[in-house]
């Protein structure tokens, strides 16, 4: 039998459509990868579901499947690798959400798919409902590196999202090498925290000093314990190399996949 080499998280747990329903605030769930759900107040918006279609095997149970969503009134996507631009879970959400949002690049690709999307450019905003939403910078042109793809990829490919909801904000920022933009941000709230230690990503350095700069945000870590890929730098992060790192450390929220985190500003 395999010994399994990576950290993963706590038990999921399933998200029912309860979830979904009319709030008095503003909830978070990792929806395990670099996926995120949030109700605030009622709006339900999603960033980078990984639901449905991955291309490799998985070490969680996901909290909830594409069938069992009643219903989004937005869906966020920062950048077109499979992981964050689940196609399928995508296409299997078209008829049950609003509004897709992303990039310009994502945008023509989610045209090609018939999907009802909005292009975005880089530093604006737009608004889900009572959610106020700003693409953030991000720099993840690793296909540039590698070859082999059709086209030349531009940092505006890729975005973070900043979020700003009447109950506090988030900063998510994609999967990016760190930015000092990054670090300028109004002091957010939550962030959805990667510490890959992959040169493509923020990094466990980078990690440490965007941590810092934002001293009061709870950390709410992503994109780990979710894809069986030992030998994957992306996938492959283990918290407990965090706390001995990180300003006040007691602030980091290792959460099983569907657990809910309330929102405080």
């Amino acid at each position: 039998m395999r010994m399994n080499r990576q950290a993963i998280p706590p038990k999921s747990i399933p998200m029912s459509t309860s979830a979904f329903q009319q709030s008095t605030g503003s909830t978070l769930h990792w929806l395990g990868s670099a996926g995120l759900f949030l109700n605030s107040r009622g709006t339900c918006i999603m960033i980078d579901p990984m639901l449905e279609g991955f291309d490799l095997p998985l070490l969680i149970d996901l909290p909830i499947h594409s069938a069992d969503i009643p219903h989004l009134d937005g869906l966020l996507v920062t950048h077109s690798d499979n992981d964050h631009f689940s196609r399928e879970t995508c296409r299997l959400l078209a008829k049950k959400c609003s509004a897709f949002h992303s990039t310009q690049y994502v945008h023509t690709l989610m045209q090609e798919m018939d999907l009802p999307s909005f292009g975005h450019d880089i530093n604006n905003s737009f608004a889900v409902d009572n959610v106020q939403i700003k693409l953030t910078p991000a720099y993840h042109t690793w296909q540039n590196e590698f070859g082999g793809f059709d086209r030349i990829f531009l940092p505006e490919d890729a975005c973070g999202y900043y979020i700003t909801t009447p109950d506090g904000t988030v900063f998510a920022p994609g999967d990016s090498r760190l930015l000092s933009e990054q670090l300028e941000l109004p002091a957010p709230d939550v962030i959805l925290f990667d510490f890959s230690d992959d040169p493509w990503h923020i990094g466990l350095d980078g990690a440490e000093k965007l941590a810092a700069a934002y001293p009061n945000a709870l950390l709410m870590l992503s994109h780990w314990g979710t894809v069986d890929a030992p030998d994957m730098l992306p996938f492959n992060a283990d918290p407990h190399v965090l706390y001995d790192r990180i300003v006040h450390p007691e602030r980091i929220r290792l959460l099983a996949p569907g657990q809910a985190l309330q929102l405080c500003s």
